[in-house]
């Protein structure tokens, strides 16, 4: 009884492993709760690690009355992990909002950013004066709580000299916590 229970265990973390992201998921704007991007050429969606639920893998909240951010976290990626953090601020509804900062960590300005990392982060890139993005949101709806657009930003390493970071085709399509 015992090995036919390690086995199924087993069997259901295989099963379970990480498989490539082969396109992005479809830009809806349903609240579908789905998030992608090209990173560097390769695409990129949030995950899981094996069996284990992660609820926080994607979310979406209002910072301030004008301003949101969007949290998208792939942690199937052993033994690295990556998240992305996008805050637009001054958002007064659909529009393009540019992600234009300083590479500092920025307070209460838009930006873009980009983590790898294990226990510790040991890249990190965020957008800056010199690379910059923009997010097209094409749904800001209050009622129902959903929030959908695009993204594309070039973003420098903070860490290293120069490792510049090309993210393009991004879409998110999310239900707002509030």
């Amino acid at each position: 009884m015992q090995k036919t229970l390690i086995g199924c265990l087993l069997l259901a973390l295989l099963l379970s492993c990480n498989k490539e992201v082969s396109e992005l998921p479809p830009a809806t704007q349903t609240g579908a709760n789905t998030f992608g991007a090209n990173v560097n050429g390769v695409f990129w969606e949030p995950k899981r690690f094996g069996i284990i639920p992660a609820d926080n893998l994607l979310e979406a909240r209002r910072n301030s009355p004008t301003s949101i951010i969007i949290n998208a976290r792939n942690f199937a990626a052993e033994p690295d992990e990556s998240e992305f953090e996008i805050m637009v601020a001054d958002v007064t509804g659909p529009g393009t909002y540019l992600l234009n900062t300083d590479v500092t960590l920025p307070s209460g300005s838009s930006y873009g950013y980009y983590v790898k990392r294990r226990t510790t982060p040991y890249n990190e890139w965020l957008t800056s004066a010199a690379y910059t993005g923009s997010v097209t949101i094409t749904r800001l709806d209050t009622i129902n709580k959903i929030v959908s657009g695009t993204f594309q930003f070039n973003a420098i390493n903070i860490y290293h000299d120069p490792q510049p970071l090309s993210v393009t085709d991004g879409r998110f399509d999310i239900k707002m916590q509030y």
